[in-house]
């Protein structure tokens, strides 16, 4: 029933993008596919599924996401198991704003020879269900995440694992891990986006006339999504040429191969291009310059699971956020910077950052 499900969702899908093919060469097929092609840069065995999380919280006459719709939504999930899969523990992996699972191409491999490594594509990302985005605030914005991050887990039958977020998806293993500690042995934030509050620079920049500007543009939610479809046919060209700059002759570490490169461009493309959906949730959560509106500063001192900070010393994001946080926790907590890495050191310098986790989670590993 479930996959039958899903597959009437990707029809759907398909019927809604087929007024646009003539314009975004895009549809929920070719997200799924170029994942695929991605993936197999990739040598372990993994199993891709669309994870059913129901059409709505249990017990709510809201259905997911306040949407008028009865119809269940998924998570596209892979899963990676370890040959020791007894005594691996499990690592869930959960993808920043504007990526999706796949950004860890780099990382499956050699993760998987130390945990069962299980990635998704949050909802309204990547090839998961991308439902009409109705929050109007930032309670409900998050309860987006968390509340449908908790259906997925229990859909997998998941009791304890360790969950690591990158950026935005820090953001939300952090609200997740406040909301349901008793399901985290040990919490990784990668580069993670909104523990720092709203620097006095920016304060003042918003004051301005340019601020406002910018301001404006950002409370009108006007995403990076929004202006690559836009772009139609020459949307793939300009991923193309963002991919080369970033991973290629602005990187910090390691640059991309020429066809880690082009699958990774088509990859993002897609995802991109894609249905807008949770792309729309950030003004709800940040102000504009990616401050939160409620700094993860400010609960620390209730954090309840363990936690290590991982940045790249080049990252954008404020290492000193974390150091910050990690003082006014009760909990065992470090903060770790990977030499060589930006704001995506997991693609950056992965050899590294592998060290960085394994240290992470030097407690959890069989000796």
């Amino acid at each position: 029933a479930s996959s039958s499900a899903a597959a009437a969702e990707a029809s759907r899908d398909r019927l809604w993008f087929a007024s646009w093919m003539r314009w975004i060469p895009t549809s929920r097929s070719d997200i799924i596919q170029s994942e695929q092609r991605l993936l197999t840069l990739v040598k372990t065995p993994y199993v891709q599924e669309q994870v059913n999380i129901g059409s709505g919280p249990p017990g709510s006459k809201v259905r997911w996401f306040r949407s008028a719709s009865n119809q269940p939504r998924f998570i596209n999930t892979v899963t990676f198991e370890n040959k020791n899969a007894a005594s691996a523990p499990t690592l869930v992996m959960v993808h920043g704003y504007a990526a999706s699972q796949g950004f860890f191409f780099r990382n499956f491999d050699a993760l998987a020879a130390h945990f069962r490594i299980i990635a998704i594509d949050q909802l309204g990302w990547g090839a998961s269900s991308r439902p009409d985005f109705t929050c109007t605030s930032t309670e409900e914005t998050e309860a987006w995440f968390i509340d449908s991050f908790e259906e997925w887990r229990k859909a997998k039958n998941l009791d304890k694992f360790i969950l690591l977020g990158h950026s935005f998806g820090g953001y939300v293993a952090a609200r997740y891990a406040l909301k349901h500690p008793e399901h985290v042995q040990h919490l990784i934030l990668v580069g993670p986006a909104g523990f720092s509050p709203e620097s006095d620079r920016f304060i003042q920049f918003r004051s301005t006339w340019k601020g406002a500007v910018a301001n404006f543009f950002w409370d009108s939610n006007l995403t990076p999504q929004a202006i690559i479809r836009s772009l139609g046919p020459w949307g793939p060209n300009l991923v193309r040429r963002y991919t080369g700059a970033r991973f290629g002759t602005y990187a910090s570490g390691n640059i991309l191969n020429g066809q880690e490169s082009t699958l990774l461009s088509d990859y993002i493309y897609h995802t991109l291009a894609g249905r807008a959906s949770g792309e729309l949730c950030l003004k709800y959560i940040f102000k504009f310059g990616a401050f939160a509106r409620s700094p993860l500063q400010e609960s620390a001192p209730h954090w309840k699971v363990p936690t290590s900070f991982i940045y790249g010393v080049d990252d954008w994001m404020d290492y000193k956020g974390g150091i910050e946080a990690s003082k006014r926790m009760k909990v065992p907590s470090e903060v770790i910077r990977v030499r060589k890495g930006g704001h995506f050191v997991f693609l950056d310098n992965a050899v590294a950052f592998h060290a960085a986790v394994l240290y992470s989670c030097r407690k959890h590993l069989p000796e």
